[in-house]
């Protein structure tokens, strides 16, 4: 599959050179074009940018598209070629964009990889007692890519994101900082009301009857956790003895819900509960991956969206 998908890849560059061929690049009108992969980069470059009237910015995987399978269409390389600011998350699933980074017609593009600003803050996936395992190869540390799930991580990724934009629109450098040390505030504060309350919470474990993205948060609040599948899992189908090993867990720690994230059948999760014979109920988070603009703006942006998880974990951690 990864042969068939760098075959693919090699045909898009090789059409956006000959489209190079054809058409200049459009005249700079000075403003600063921005293209972020993931809405919550999306976002939170929205919210850095505001009030300048002087950036136009892009969502990249629109329309729910889940960024573990996107591949760049012809028109896409073309488009990130020649922005001033490339926002990407800097996981597995952005293989691609060495190879399109260096068809860059910008020279002078600023390019923020999220993995990178996290540094040693980054987290290899893991496999807990129960969970699936992948297909993963096992000579190769694969870090998870879930990174904006949390709000200490979203800290670090505003900052740069802000001083990309400072560094390349120094007219309006002021401004992106303030709106850089505003946003910030507006992570601390709910940061803090997530350790408050979670921290007074009946139970500390979760179990999601699903794909698990969310190791970041519950590493952040010292929350425990079971689940059926790693967050990067392809697997749809769990097995009898995880069904049978989570089931178990609910009866055993009383909860009173199971977790999927957004866009689950609850298939898995009801599974769970019927082998329980639990009453348990199937609540569902928001894992902000397969979030459009529109959707994100309806769901209170990124900041809106945090919050409302946070209402389901606490109804599922018995608070």
């Amino acid at each position: 599959m990864k042969r068939f998908v760098s075959i693919v890849l090699c045909c898009l560059l090789a059409l956006t050179a000959f489209a190079g061929c054809v058409s200049a690049p459009e005249a700079d009108d000075g403003r600063l074009n921005v293209i972020a992969t993931v809405y919550s980069e999306y976002d939170w470059a929205l919210n850095i940018a505001q009030g300048t009237e002087n950036a136009d910015l892009e969502l990249l995987l629109e329309n729910g598209v889940d960024m573990h399978s996107f591949q760049p269409t012809a028109d896409d390389i073309i488009r990130i070629s020649s922005c001033d600011v490339f926002i990407y998350v800097g996981g597995e699933s952005d293989k691609w964009v060495d190879d399109v980074l260096k068809q860059a017609v910008n020279k002078d593009m600023i390019v923020v990889n999220l993995m990178d600003v996290l540094g040693d803050a980054a987290k290899e996936e893991e496999t807990v007692e129960g969970m699936q395992p992948g297909e993963e190869d096992e000579d190769e540390a694969a870090y998870d890519e879930h990174i904006w799930l949390s709000l200490r991580n979203a800290e670090l990724c505003c900052r740069a994101i802000g001083k990309a934009f400072e560094d390349a629109d120094a007219e309006n450098a002021e401004t992106y900082r303030k709106n850089t040390e505003a946003y910030v505030k507006k992570l601390d504060e709910l940061d803090k009301t997530y350790a408050d309350s979670l921290g007074k919470a009946k139970y500390d474990t979760l179990i999601f009857g699903d794909r698990f993205p969310f190791r970041y948060l519950t590493d952040d609040y010292n929350l425990k956790y079971y689940a059926a599948f790693a967050g990067c899992s392809a697997d749809s189908e769990a097995s009898f003895d995880t069904i049978t090993f989570l089931s178990d867990k609910l009866n055993e720690l009383g909860l009173p819900a199971i977790l999927t994230i957004e866009g689950s059948d609850g298939k898995i999760a009801d599974s769970i509960i019927r082998t329980a014979h639990s009453d348990a109920e199937i609540l569902t988070v928001n894992s902000i991956q397969r979030e459009s603009a529109e959707s994100g703006k309806t769901n209170g942006g990124y900041l809106g969206i945090m919050n409302s998880n946070l209402g389901v974990l606490l109804k599922a951690l018995g608070a």
